[in-house]
């Protein structure tokens, strides 16, 4: 999927000379965020968000330090300090250098660029004009809307069949130690893991394989120094059974 399929288009931007009384009143009434900051010929040039409206001076959460820190911090950075906490403009408090992403980038693109600037939204931008935004919210759209919603009807085999695939496409699975058995949709993993992790993994595995009723776990943990086989973990003598509501 591609970032042009899920983005918000078009873009809700402001102007460097837009007050922040009217950016506020903007995100507030358009429930967004945060804004590309375009210039007259709608060139991308700063971006501003809510983070950008937490130290203000009307609201008396200005960044407060001792006499000791605010003596050995330099005078450029607490001018700089002052003009984003009592700045009227937006050029004033936006953040100039900007992470944008193209709208034939794949989903996974944004997901690496927000991860890496630790940021929650992104520019879509062709040739410097911003055409659309694209925020974690839209990526969760997407994944709503892309899981299944209803069961699909398969049978045991082909159940089992997708079920085995999915295992041996995983490297934390390829041992071929885990072993599937379905009855009526039931999925049953058996067998042995020696990373009492690959239990989950594998469980999930076979919850995500359509037509999957619930999963029954019982597969054995073996000690990779000890070679001693532990039973599935289970507050009771029964398996543990993963139902999908």
């Amino acid at each position: 999927m591609l970032i042009q399929a899920i983005m918000n288009a078009p873009a809700i931007t402001v102007g460097p000379a837009t007050s922040v009384a009217d950016a506020a009143e903007i995100m507030l009434d358009r429930r967004v965020s945060g804004l590309p900051v375009t210039d007259g010929n709608g060139n991308l040039v700063g971006i501003v968000s809510e983070a950008d409206f937490l130290h203000r001076g009307e609201l008396k959460t200005e960044r407060k330090r001792s006499r000791l820190l605010e003596f050995l911090t330099s005078p450029g950075k607490l001018a700089d300090e002052y003009v984003l906490s009592h700045g009227r403009k937006i050029e004033e408090v936006m953040t100039p250098e900007v992470v944008t992403v193209a709208p034939d980038a794949e989903l996974s693109v944004a997901v690496g660029l927000m991860e890496k600037h630790g940021i929650k939204r992104l520019p879509v931008v062709v040739q410097g004009k911003v055409i659309g935004m694209v925020c974690r919210s839209d990526l969760l759209r997407a994944l709503a809307n892309m899981l299944p919603q209803d069961k699909v009807p398969a049978s045991d085999d082909e159940i089992a069949n997708a079920v085995i695939a999915e295992l041996a496409h995983q490297s934390w699975s390829r041992n071929g130690f885990i072993k599937v058995s379905v009855r009526n949709g039931i999925v049953e993993l058996s067998g042995s893991i020696f990373d009492e992790r690959e239990r989950l993994a594998a469980k999930v595995a076979a919850e995500n394989v359509p037509g999957v009723k619930s999963v029954v776990d019982e597969m054995a943990w073996i000690d990779p120094y000890l070679g001693v086989a532990m039973p599935a973990p289970s507050e009771s003598s029964e398996p543990v059974r993963s139902p999908l509501v």
